[in-house]
């Protein structure tokens, strides 16, 4: 029991270090630039936003995968490749009008952990999808066999309700190219602080946070770890949209109430969405056909594989040797920013469809000795010598010549300077590196007295 406590509290140690919206950008409050305020500062001000936020009574805001991310779905390359109408499918232009206790037992029916009641708020977020959006959840259906083992996958692993793997259509409707308004990236819209703390690598060619496979395994932790906090998968789902921090203070504020339905009015605005928006994608992940939606026909490449790469390989050498589509290659392998595969830093895995992956195998030969020029770093550069060359020492300027005038001279191992009115033996001994003693034994003085203007041997 003890070490369960302790374990506790460290969970908590960290989500709380993390602070307010550390992992995603979906909540409508003001961005703070953390290489201008101090971390306490930032902290401060994104708390008061989110504070001011929660304070606001508005209408229902949307998550950003509801709208904009539900667009850009249709012009990724995946989709329009490989998803197409079914030919014995039409998506009807109506929804079919539902009562409130169909809605109730549709959702009360549906195979899940975690608990999804209705309410209006949820039905809006339904209709959003089975009304607005009817055209794009097709796609979103279709892009389903695709994204959806490498989901199931990682929550498998750490034994999470399998209806989490809904959560990536609300980040992002299921396009790995997304990026928020704040910067949250990828599937499962991590922030960059957030991305390396679960150990997603992001540098100047590579953004892990688009790895499709690591990006979950990631997600899943961190949706572990939240629920370690709260014990209650709606408030672990709510924390993984504003932060842990901003579940705490809305616990607080409402009386220690822990029951997401019940804290609503005191979390940012769009948390207050991003609940039911889960439990809508969930429902209409199951009963579409119910609402007369048709998925796409899917003829993505759901098996895939990966060769391991210790050489850097760009996109279009790959494509060039294979007779591959660059933007397939992109779209399989969304991490790499700039279209190259940096197997020289540490090995990098790329992903193809697997008939494509053991014909790599076979031209590896050929892929890694074709060049395009993309990636040509010198490793050694010549340089002018003569402009790097040490300079020589110059000749002493006038207060130099002036000093040697005054009485410095050397005259074979002597040396004799001129007593200038306020010296003393020991500022004469100290300037020229020898003793008082050493001076009186040159010069034949007894006593500490000396005249300005008269020579003196220091050497």
């Amino acid at each position: 029991m003890k070490i369960m406590k302790i374990r506790y509290i460290l969970i908590l140690s960290f989500l709380f270090l993390m602070g307010t919206g550390s992992i995603h950008a979906q909540i409508e409050t003001d961005v703070v630039d953390d290489t201008e305020v101090t971390a306490e500062e930032g902290d401060d001000e994104e708390e008061d936003a989110a504070d001011e936020d929660s304070q606001d009574d508005g209408e229902l805001v949307f998550p950003e995968a509801m709208g904009d991310y539900l667009d850009s779905l249709m012009t990724l390359y995946m989709t329009k490749t490989y998803l197409t109408p079914e030919s014995d499918c039409q998506t009807a232009p109506e929804d079919p009008v539902l009562t409130k206790e169909q809605y109730i037992d549709r959702l009360y029916r549906m195979p899940t952990i975690i608990e999804m009641p209705w309410n209006e708020v949820v039905q809006t977020c339904i209709e959003r999808y089975t009304q607005k959006s009817r055209r794009q959840v097709s796609y979103l259906l279709g892009a389903c066999n695709f994204y959806m083992p490498f989901f199931e996958e990682a929550l498998e692993a750490y034994q999470l309700p399998l209806e989490l793997k809904y959560l990536p259509i609300v980040e992002s409707a299921l396009n790995p190219q997304a990026t928020s308004h704040a910067g949250a990236a990828g599937l499962w819209q991590f922030m960059s602080s957030a991305a390396k703390t679960y150990n997603l690598e992001i540098n100047s060619l590579v953004d892990e946070r688009r790895n499709i496979v690591k990006s979950s395994w990631a997600a899943a932790r961190y949706l572990r770890d939240l629920y370690r906090l709260f014990n209650d998968w709606n408030l672990a789902i709510a924390g993984y949209n504003c932060g842990p921090e901003n579940i705490n203070k809305a616990i607080h504020r409402a009386g220690g109430e822990r029951d997401y339905w019940k804290i609503c009015p005191f979390l940012p605005r769009e948390t207050r969405g991003y609940v039911p928006a889960f439990i809508a994608a969930n429902y209409v992940m199951t009963y579409y056909c119910d609402h007369n939606i048709c998925p796409m026909q899917s003829q993505l490449p759901v098996k895939t594989d990966t060769v391991m790469l210790s050489r850097n390989v760009t996109f279009s050498q790959v494509a060039s040797v294979m007779g591959l589509s660059i933007d397939m290659l992109r779209s399989l392998n969304p991490q790499y920013r700039r279209d190259i595969i940096p197997g020289a830093t540490k090995p990098s895995a790329l992903r193809l469809p697997v008939a494509d992956a053991v014909r790599f195998i076979d031209l590896q030969d050929s892929i890694f000795v074709s060049t395009d020029g993309a990636f040509e770093k010198r490793l050694e550069v010549e340089i002018d010598q003569q402009l790097y060359a040490p300079k020589a020492k110059r000749s002493k300027g006038r207060r130099g010549r002036a000093a040697a005038k005054s009485g410095k001279s050397k005259s074979g191992g002597s040396k004799s300077v001129t007593v200038k009115r306020g010296d003393t033996l020991s500022s004469i001994a100290k300037r020229n590196g020898t003793t008082v003693a050493n001076i009186k034994r040159l010069n034949g003085i007894k006593g500490n007295n000396i005249q300005a203007g008269k020579k003196l041997k220091v050497k």
